[in-house]
């Protein structure tokens, strides 16, 4: 054993992992044993327990506030399904050859979401996806087959990952500036429409941007293309709700996300609200859209119309047992404790002289971004420009955010102990109401 690790280990079992005290990774190289005689299972086994991944994760798990992801779920039920390869390839509504499928878990889970999203189950097409980033590929990829002349539409504070199919499908992107709350900016919008009238419009709507937790105003938008003179078959909506399309039907007041109006497509991510062990996400289109992009695929005797070709079986298991373990109700109740707890956290940041903002109906808390780069990491969060942010799952409990709060106002009392070292000015990023630096306070 000892000389198997001494291969690979550079600075100790920490260093290996990526341990908060290293600071890095070091490389997992994997040994060859052709010749071990069938004892490489154990090995590994010897190894897995020396590194402590196990032990590294749980700590880690402790500490993310960063980025949205519900690590309070207990899947032990389901780890009798491991040893199975549950491969999903092609369509979900088509038996194909390969019988090792979950393909009645990923039905039912697609017809949970488009009852969630107010579309019958004769008039949409969907499937699950490796993610959020799949699910906005499917989506405006869909737009782009229908409209290959068209423009893409998306606000500056869009997923990275919608500039990103930008540049793949090769579509003319036009960024639309968005107002403090980080919501798409209409009256910008209508402006660069009217100056592509000529071309349909593919439009990228959030249901919750990344860094402020801000919804883009659906109405308005659908408002916007038609008072700027685009009929209803001159553009298509692509939703991305990646963390609040499944939250947002839960609060009371909160605009909907509905089929029933001239919307194309709705994605969201598994492994975010709900919570599961490997990513994933939804993608739920209008049946007749789909034709865009299907074809027939003789090797697996099925049509295929979803970006990859094998697809995660395991992926629908999990959300099915998780949507049926929950319920309506036990999702409205984490939705509403979460959007308390962000509240509680934001009002905690102000009374400490902190810059904060918390949009309407978000679990999303935007703040100065601390000075200190260790506790930034200690406490995983996500960074741009001058501000942090913290986003409120289920699994975080008022007393996880009392401790983050302590450690946060104890260390930035040390950080502006020089009086010429000032908390940052975030009037223009957060609004003046939201800004607490010694101008604005």
């Amino acid at each position: 054993m000892a000389m198997f690790a001494s291969n690979i280990l550079t600075e100790g079992p920490v260093a290996l992992i990526g341990g908060p005290s290293s600071g890095k990774f070091a490389a997992c190289q994997i040994e060859a044993a052709l010749d071990d005689g069938g004892r490489g299972h154990s090995r590994m086994d010897t190894f897995a327990d020396y590194i402590g991944y196990q032990e590294f994760f749980l700590e880690r798990t402790k500490y993310n506030l960063g980025y949205p992801a519900n690590l309070e779920f207990d899947y032990g039920a389901l780890s009798q399904l491991q040893p199975f390869t549950i491969n999903n390839a092609g369509d979900p509504f088509i038996e194909g050859n390969y019988c090792i499928h979950s393909r009645q878990f990923e039905v039912g889970v697609l017809d949970w979401f488009a009852g969630l999203w107010e579309i019958e189950k004769d008039e949409y097409w969907g499937y699950t996806t490796s993610g959020g980033s799949e699910a906005n590929l499917h989506g405006i990829l869909i737009g782009r087959e229908l409209f290959p002349e068209g423009i893409l539409y998306a606000s500056r504070d869009s997923h990275y990952s919608v500039f990103k199919v930008a540049r793949i499908c090769r579509l003319d992107c036009v960024k639309v500036d968005t107002l403090v709350t980080g919501e798409i900016d209409c009256a910008d919008f209508k402006r660069k429409l009217a100056m592509n009238k000529n071309k349909p419009a593919i439009i990228n709507v959030n249901i919750g941007t990344t860094v402020k937790g801000a919804v883009d105003d659906l109405d308005l938008v659908i408002r916007t293309l038609e008072e700027t003179g685009f009929t209803r078959d001159r553009f298509y909506i692509h939703c991305d709700g990646a963390l609040f399309g499944i939250m947002m039907p839960f609060l009371k007041h909160a605009p909907q996300v509905s089929f029933k109006k001239p919307i194309g497509s709705v994605s969201v991510s598994g492994h975010k609200f709900l919570g599961c062990p490997m990513p994933c996400g939804v993608q739920i289109t209008r049946l007749e859209h789909i034709n865009a992009l299907s074809s027939n695929v003789e090797y697996i005797a099925s049509k295929d119309a979803t970006i990859t070709g094998s697809r995660n079986g395991h992926a629908p298991i999990y959300l099915w047992y998780a949507l049926n373990r929950k319920g309506h109700k036990g999702l409205k109740k984490d939705v509403l404790q979460c959007v308390k707890n962000a509240q509680y956290l934001k009002d905690r940041l102000r009374r400490a002289g902190i810059s904060a903002m918390l949009n309407d109906l978000s679990s999303t808390v935007v703040f100065e971004q601390p000075r200190d780069e260790g506790f930034v990491r200690r406490w995983q969060l996500a960074c741009e420009g001058r501000i942090a942010h913290a986003v409120v799952m289920p699994n975080i409990t008022v007393e996880k955010l009392d401790e983050f709060l302590e450690e946060l106002i104890k260390g930035r009392s040390s950080w502006y102990r020089d009086v010429k070292v000032q908390p940052p000015c975030l009037a223009e990023v957060i609004g003046p109401a939201n800004c607490l630096c010694p101008l604005h306070k």
